[in-house]
């Protein structure tokens, strides 16, 4: 089984749905809130162990009531929560807006994810012991670069969603073996608007790329290689909250199998497929059965 140390964030969702999105300055009626456990770590580590690895999940929530709801789903989806510490104040969470396109915008508010600036001796072995580290960017960046270097050091293959994006810095693509930054993303990283002039860009600063692109598919590039473009399944979203983070946490699964890229993609292709015809993000993610079914 795949060990996956998974170095990020957990929040609450609470999620409002409306037919449209308002506009700056507007006020629209919405027909629901719900609330439920995210985070681009949590949604990463729970994706990953539904689709069959052995998953830590390393971070932070806060001594609320939704820290006790997000630490519970972690582990009822079979995460490894010893190294989740609890500190003191809120939990992290994360504001989304969903309209009847199933396109979504999100105001992500750290609390207690922000705590996570440095890893302890317990945190640095987990990774160095792991086949593949997860990371994102909504845990402060020291915290993210520090857990980069250990896996690197330890040659533990580490994978980067670059979210939120911001400019990454030299010293952390250097550890990165594998980015997958969506369309939006990699424009802002690399001032190109085209997915494949991108991925060359980014190709000169990490050995592979996925940029992921919605009802498109994906584009993985490597260096060395031609780039391929993968399609998506054709379905009919209505939530594509979470599928980014099902994509990769279901990736890593599968290259932790050492599974051909095709073969891998894929899989990972289905599974997004998959949580975007539900609602929610951690609570759409598919199980290893229902991928293989599709």
């Amino acid at each position: 089984m795949t060990g996956i140390a998974v170095l990020g964030s957990t929040n609450m969702d609470l999620v409002a749905y409306v037919a449209r999105a308002p506009e700056r300055g507007e006020t629209v009626t919405g027909r629901e809130l719900r609330t439920i456990p995210g985070g681009k770590g949590a949604n990463q580590a729970v994706a990953a162990a539904r689709a069959g690895g052995e998953v830590m999940m390393i971070g932070a929530v806060g001594d609320d009531e939704y820290g006790t709801l997000l630490r519970s789903n972690l582990e009822h989806a079979g995460v490894d929560t010893d190294l989740l510490h609890t500190a003191k104040g809120p939990s992290g969470t994360a504001h989304i807006v969903v309209d009847d396109m199933g396109s979504n915008s999100i105001v992500v508010i750290p609390g207690a994810n922000g705590t996570v600036t440095a890893l302890g001796p317990g945190e640095s072995a987990a990774i160095a012991g792991a086949d593949l580290l997860l990371l994102q960017l909504e845990l402060p960046l020291p915290a993210v670069m520090e857990g980069a270097r250990v896996a690197h050091a330890q040659g533990v293959r580490t994978i980067l969603t670059p979210s939120p994006v911001q400019p990454l810095p030299s010293e952390l693509l250097d550890c990165i073996d594998l980015l997958i930054p969506n369309e939006h993303e990699t424009a802002e990283l690399t001032g190109s608007a085209d997915p494949h002039a991108a991925a060359q860009i980014l190709l000169s600063q990490v050995p592979a790329v996925v940029v992921t692109l919605g009802s498109k598919g994906c584009l993985y590039a490597a260096r060395g290689g031609e780039p391929i473009l993968f399609p998506a399944p054709e379905v009919t979203a209505v939530d594509t909250t979470g599928a980014g983070d099902t994509f990769v946490g279901t990736l890593a699964v599968a290259l932790g199998e050492r599974r051909p890229v095709p073969e891998s993609m894929a899989w990972a292709s289905s599974a997004a497929a998959l949580c975007v015809q539900r609602p929610g993000a951690s609570t759409s993610m598919p199980y290893r059965s229902e991928i293989d079914a599709a």
